[in-house]
């Protein structure tokens, strides 16, 4: 309940806190005709083309040509009827433009679609799959600072691995690029504790409500620190998702306010992130090797090192001590309480480096989009 949380749970997760197209023609230098010169007149013997150049000029002066360019929409394929082999590119036949893709073009398409669909459906799965974790984690053991940063911590002992036997290359940093990422590694660990806390002290459903407020936060922070406004219909847009989250709250029998307080911080540390990596870090040479899946290691290195120090202060060794001898004579053992940290901490490591890689194949939009799409469907999952 609120009464058992401090305020000091809440406040330190704050403190880190186009193209139009232009057509020119071409404008060729003019000069006299070589007749027009009469020094230059001299007699030119006739040229023979070759049957296939004569062929080809025909395309562009017979009379057949322009009767059927003209009407290539009621007759059917130009090329056809100029003799071409039907589905081919014709440059003259606007008709056969989808098939100016050459078979490679294609493949890579539908490789990549494929790929799309498999990241989704994983981002989904393993989100899915850390929200339920992290649920029972609390239950058993509700200390959400101390979870959050071992859940932070859990990761390293994977990606050190990849690093160290070649899997996956180093990244190469220097101290300037570590400075300039060390601001989202902090909110990262902002809104992941801001989340956890909230998932702790509420219910799945309505922390997730709270984080769909995400492009609320981000209109609001773009405006007011960037001083960069978004076009009325934008802001309109917006609207329902305010009325949303207040009609929730009011509907929610599980009400918290230090759960609305954290969820919310998540949602606004969240929303400063992108910002921050769109407005500061976007073009910027930060170093070597700096995959998606490397960029998220190296903010959850430098989130668990701003995070551990507060989570110490907050909810102390003797205190995350005694939470785990209560959670001893609950019935757990030493061992499932291992278990259940170590797999929500993997899960939520993994969920976010496959989030890290569909961000890099889709535009912004279309990552925010997935992200509410994936946070509103599992608002009717249940709280334990």
């Amino acid at each position: 309940g609120d009464s058992s949380v401090s305020a000091t749970m809440i406040l330190p997760m704050f403190l880190p806190i186009l193209l139009a197209p232009a057509f020119l023609a071409p404008q060729l230098p003019t000069r006299p005709a070589l007749g027009s010169v009469s020094q230059l007149r001299v007699p030119v013997a006739p040229v023979r083309m070759s049957e296939e150049a004569d062929r080809l000029s025909l395309l562009d002066t017979t009379e057949k040509f322009d009767e059927i360019a003209a009407g290539a929409a009621l007759a059917g394929s130009a090329a056809a009827e100029l003799g071409r082999e039907p589905g081919t590119c014709d440059p003259y036949d606007p008709k056969s433009s989808e098939y100016c893709m050459n078979d490679q073009s294609a493949e890579g398409g539908m490789k990549r679609t494929i790929k799309l669909g498999v990241l989704f459906f994983a981002w989904y799965f393993l989100n899915t799959a850390y929200n339920i974790g992290n649920k029972l984690v609390l239950t058993a053991f509700p200390m959400p600072w101390t979870a959050a940063t071992w859940e932070l911590f859990f990761g390293f002992p994977y990606v050190f691995l990849l690093w160290s036997t070649g899997l996956r290359k180093t990244p190469k940093l220097s101290w300037n690029s570590i400075k300039l990422l060390a601001p989202s590694g902090v909110l990262l660990a902002g809104t992941h504790v801001g989340g956890v806390i909230s998932f702790g002290l509420g219910a799945i459903s309505f922390t997730h409500v709270l984080k769909a407020t995400e492009p609320v936060w981000s209109a609001v922070i773009s405006a007011v620190v960037f001083r960069d406004f978004l076009p009325l219909p934008v802001y309109l847009s917006l609207v329902p998702i305010i009325c949303g989250v207040g009609l929730a709250s009011l509907k929610e029998l599980t009400f918290s306010w230090m759960s609305f307080i954290a969820g919310t911080g998540s949602a606004v540390t969240s929303a400063a992130k992108a910002i921050l990596s769109k407005k500061v870090l976007d073009g910027k040479p930060l170093g070597e090797n700096l995959t998606p899946a490397n960029m998220f290691a190296i903010l959850s290195i430098l989130g668990f090192l701003a995070i551990t120090p507060v989570s110490l202060l907050i909810e102390p060794p003797k205190a995350a001590a005694a939470a785990w001898t209560a959670a001893l004579a609950k019935g757990y053992t030493n061992a499932q309480l291992v278990k259940l940290l170590s797999v929500s901490g993997f899960l939520y490591y993994i969920y976010n480096e496959v989030a890290f890689l569909a961000l890099a194949e889709v535009a912004p939009v279309t990552h925010a989009v997935t992200n509410t799409v994936h946070t509103t469907g599992q608002t009717d999952r249940p709280t334990s």
